[in-house]
């Protein structure tokens, strides 16, 4: 009797998920649709056309003086209230434009990962690198699917108008919060679509909203706040839950 008890048991016991697996997630759904805005690629996520990505012939565009007053890139890195020995994120770090703004906040025991899916934008970023003796930045080769980050180890991940060009954005988002560590932050910083005199294509911008509703599929995360204290961004911040 005993030992048939012990066999269920462990029967039983054999089909539990470990207790440190990622949950499992609803699939997405993704449309297709001939009609679409020629800046989109015709692929929709919940209602949302998603943008073509920015080619790294266009990485002069992202240094571009203008930036400055246009985006106020020294607030956003203050918004991110960043520490000595954390390890953050760029995802679609492109030339590494606020890649080199977080290194100096991390100091020499943190880290900035650069993930980028093109190897010239990670030429640049490492360029850049060496050229400033900087030694904290890591660039990473990322795929349209996965930004490669360590499993469990960033305490920020950063997107700068980078979100909704993701081909899979579910997917790489997935990848992202098993990549934060609990606590972890995943930030959004995206043009805001519902200011019209935000000159930015359509496809470019995005609303706090329809972020919302995308991340409604990650239990994980808790949206704690959003900053509109940028010129044209917002900027929308999402915690990783700790385990209890």
């Amino acid at each position: 009797m005993a030992r048939a008890v012990m066999l269920v048991l462990a029967v039983g016991f054999a089909g539990l998920a470990p207790a440190d697996e990622p949950p499992k997630r609803p699939k997405p759904k993704y449309e297709y649709r001939e009609e679409h805005d020629r800046d989109g690629i015709g692929k929709f996520y919940l209602d949302r056309e998603i943008a073509h990505v920015m080619g790294w012939q266009g990485a002069g565009w992202l240094e571009r003086k203008e930036r400055v007053k246009e985006e106020d890139p020294e607030k956003l890195i203050k918004l991110l209230d960043l520490k000595p020995g954390m390890t953050v994120a760029d995802v679609g770090a492109g030339s590494g434009y606020h890649t080199f703004l977080m290194s100096p906040k991390v100091g020499e025991k943190g880290k900035v990962i650069a993930s980028d899916i093109q190897q010239e934008m990670l030429d640049l970023i490492t360029k850049k690198a060496k050229d400033a003796k900087v030694t904290n930045v890591e660039p990473v080769k990322g795929t349209t699917t996965d930004p490669k980050l360590p499993a469990g180890k960033v305490d920020l991940i950063l997107m700068v108008d980078v979100y909704h060009e993701f081909e899979f954005p579910f997917e790489m988002t997935e990848k992202m919060v098993d990549a934060l560590a609990p606590g972890g932050r995943l930030v959004f910083v995206e043009f805001r679509l519902e200011d019209q005199k935000v000159p930015i294509k359509l496809v470019h911008k995005m609303s706090e909203r329809q972020v919302l509703k995308e991340m409604a599929a990650f239990p994980e995360l808790t949206h704690t706040k959003t900053h509109a204290d940028l010129p044209w961004q917002h900027v929308i911040v999402f915690t990783k839950k700790a385990k209890k």
